[in-house]
């Protein structure tokens, strides 16, 4: 028995479990979060807004209930307008919600947001609501104790999402002015204590910033993954203040009233997912995990090397945040902690370089992308940054230390027999593919870490210095290259400043087959969509 006479739940599994909360408090032991009533109500995203209706939170049209059937969803629908939401009341982490744009989808959606809701919560129950296009989601952390005192710590902007998934989040928000603001933390008090809401919570709307409309969403209670920008923000600990308030504290105590934000705060979810296959998950053992530092930097994870990521659950490894001045403080830090973060998993990959892609976009730069803009990105045709030049010089650096190896394990067997065997090969040949074309390297290792590579007649000189288990350094041409070489089975995974390439082979990762001879595409001649669109960096040779 462990004794505990309180539990915390985080912010997954059953943080919302009204049930379980509901046990908790029958066996005398503390729930750190709200009554499973109050859970109840407001974890129910239809009650919540029946709710929020009479307490005059802003609002989208929506079907004022719950919806039974497909005929009865044609009838709202046609009152509400497109484009509109089909949502699970049971639904959340982007499952149990479809758009519809035409008349023509709504049953398909209707069907497809209530079974998966079913599958996932136990829950098909469903409502209709207006779509806002183009808007903006923010959230207000809201902290409640039994006295009534509400406090709104901070408003996140969490609009950068994939299929309703958040993929970073910050606070502030870009889209809000002072007025907004403050309408959107006093609506999320109102509510709270309409509710009779006591400790952490989480107050979402969508807003439409041409128009100036705010529309609540739902409310979540419990603590949010992305609560961390908030606590960097206000310097406010908030699992502390669960804690605190669920002893029966008072927010008082703490003190007289919330304290104002200061600064700006980014995150970013590195995940076990795989952006080339659409984001499937990418699981496995983790081998290697080196996690940054620095000012302004913060990580939280709840893993570490030799730990398995699991195909069943969430595929985060970790979140890193980055708090700066101001905006472009913030992003810049977190771009270099990204850049600075490792992760090898056997079999698997992370969106690590899809993020760092994310954070040198114009959109996100300039503070402007909405919930549409990244699945709009996406259903463009995405394309990943690429290095390929640089990765095949690290392939080639690979495959002449394999090689190196080989040659002395051979000598030292031959030199156990009696007659040591010296190889004479000063070059070694390497026939890859990468990005469905074929490549011949040659290299030579000159001296320490310096290598000659030669492909199809042009060469260059590498400096490559080992700075960890899978990490290096590449030099060429005066320009530094941070390089992660993983392999996985027959291939190698080759990670070139956060942009990740699979290059094809078998012989420690690499193999000699036939293979097609092509030129590396000159600084004069621009590269075809058949071929590598990039340059062979110069050589200072």
């Amino acid at each position: 028995m462990a004794r505990a006479d309180a539990v915390w739940p985080g912010w997954g599994f059953v943080s919302e479990q009204a049930d379980f909360a509901r046990l908790c408090r029958d066996l005398g032991i503390v729930f750190v979060g709200p009554s499973p009533e109050v859970m109840e109500r407001l974890g129910d995203k239809i009650a919540a807004k029946e709710l929020a209706e009479r307490v005059g939170v802003p609002l989208a049209p929506w079907s004022g209930g719950p919806v039974p059937d497909v005929a009865a969803a044609r009838e709202h629908a046609a009152r509400i307008g497109y484009p509109l939401m089909v949502k699970a009341t049971a639904g959340g982490g982007g499952r149990g919600i479809r758009k519809v744009d035409a008349p023509e989808q709504l049953a398909e959606a209707f069907e497809r947001a209530g079974s998966e809701a079913a599958r996932t919560a136990g829950d098909a129950t469903v409502f209709l609501e207006r779509a806002i296009s183009g808007g903006r989601h923010v959230e207000v952390q809201v902290v409640a104790d039994a006295t009534g005192d509400v406090w709104t710590l901070g408003v996140r902007d969490c609009s950068v999402q994939r299929r309703n998934q958040k993929v970073i989040e910050e606070s502030a928000s870009t889209a809000l002015d002072a007025e907004q603001e403050a309408l959107l933390r006093t609506s999320a008090a109102e509510l709270a204590r309409a509710a009779g809401y006591v400790n952490a919570g989480t107050v979402e709307f969508l807003y439409e910033p041409g128009a100036r409309l705010l529309s609540f969403l739902e409310v979540n209670t419990r603590l949010q993954v992305e609560h961390p920008v908030t606590e960097e923000t206000t310097g406010v600990d908030i699992v502390k203040l669960q804690l605190h308030v669920a002893m029966g504290g008072r927010l008082a105590d703490v003190a007289p009233s919330a304290p104002p934000a200061r600064g700006h705060a980014i995150e970013a979810r590195l995940t076990a997912e795989d952006p080339e296959q659409g984001f499937a998950p990418a699981p496995g053992r983790i081998e290697h995990l080196a996690l940054p530092s620095g000012p302004g930097i913060r990580v939280d994870t709840g893993v570490t090397s030799g730990d398995v990521i699991p195909p069943q659950f969430d595929s985060m490894i970790a979140k890193v945040i980055a708090w700066g001045r101001d905006r472009a403080e913030a992003r810049a830090r977190l771009r270099r902690a990204l850049g600075q973060t490792a992760a090898v998993i056997d079999g698997g990959t992370t969106n690590k370089a899809f993020l760092l892609d994310l954070l040198d976009r114009p959109e996100i730069r300039d503070g402007a992308a909405d919930t549409t803009w990244l699945d709009t990105m996406m259903a463009a045709g995405y394309t990943p940054p690429r290095r390929l030049d640089v990765a095949l010089l690290a392939t080639a650096v690979e495959a002449q230390d394999a090689h190196v190896a080989r040659q002395r394990q051979r000598l030292f067997a031959s030199a156990e027999r009696g007659r040591p065997e010296v190889g004479h090969e000063t070059w070694h040949q390497v026939d890859v593919r990468a990005a469905g074309e074929s490549y011949r390297l040659r290299v030579a290792q000159a001296r320490g870490n310096r290598y000659h590579v030669e492909l199809d007649g042009k060469a260059v000189d590498v400096d490559a210095e080992r700075t960890g288990r899978f990490e290096r350094k590449l030099t060429v041409g005066g320009q530094s290259y941070a390089v992660l070489s993983v392999p996985q089975g027959s291939d190698f995974l080759i990670e070139v400043d956060g942009a990740v390439h699979r290059i094809s082979g078998g012989e420690a990762g690499l193999v000699r087959a036939p293979a097609r001879r092509w030129s590396w595409p000159s600084r004069s001649r621009p590269a075809t969509r058949s071929r590598p669109a990039t340059s062979w960096p110069s050589s200072r040779a």
